[in-house]
This record gives C-alpha cells, sequence and structure tokens, in this order.
C-alpha cells in the first residue's frame, strides 16, 4: 500500500507537464521562432474567417473584459496608451 502513495506523488499533475515543456520549449526555441508562428497562425485565421468573424469575438472578448474589471482598470490602461501615444507622437516630432 506505501508504494501506491508513493507513485501518486512521484507522477506530475497534467498542469505541471505542461508547464515544464513550455519551458523546454521556450529554452530551445528564441522570440523569433514565436513571432513567425504567430504570424503564420494570424495569416491561415484570416484566410478562414471573414470582418464578421472578428466583429463577433472582439464583441465577446469585450463583454468578457468589462464583466471582469472595473473602471479602475480602465483608466489605468486608458493613462498607460495614452501615455504611449505621447511618446510616439513626440518621437516623430523629433
Amino acid at each position: 500500500m506505501a508504494d501506491k502513495n508513493n507513485n501518486k506523488r512521484d507522477k506530475m499533475t497534467v498542469e505541471e507537464a505542461g508547464k515544464k515543456g513550455g519551458e523546454a520549449t521556450a529554452e530551445s526555441h528564441g522570440k523569433d521562432f514565436y513571432e513567425e508562428i504567430g504570424r503564420k497562425g494570424g495569416e491561415a485565421t484570416s484566410e478562414n474567417h471573414d470582418r464578421d468573424f472578428y466583429e463577433k469575438i472582439g464583441r465577446k472578448g469585450g463583454e468578457a473584459t468589462s464583466e471582469n474589471h472595473d473602471r479602475e482598470f480602465y483608466e489605468e490602461i486608458g493613462e498607460k496608451g495614452g501615455n504611449e501615444r505621447a511618446k510616439q507622437r513626440e518621437d516623430n516630432d523629433k
């Protein structure tokens, strides 16, 4: 009976295994790899879906975000975006 308990402790959860695999993959591939597969995935998705699809998922994402965040969240991200935009304008004026 003791062997059964030891085996359970030694086994990884699916979450632990996924994390370990993700870390190993990240170590063996660089930023360029992830940018490339992201670009390819985006291109494939855009070839298979139309404007209505993107409007629908954008709406769902916006609704989910508004359900999970308060006014302070929106003020904070608005300020960050405004500051970044001002910085870009400043850089372009140089």
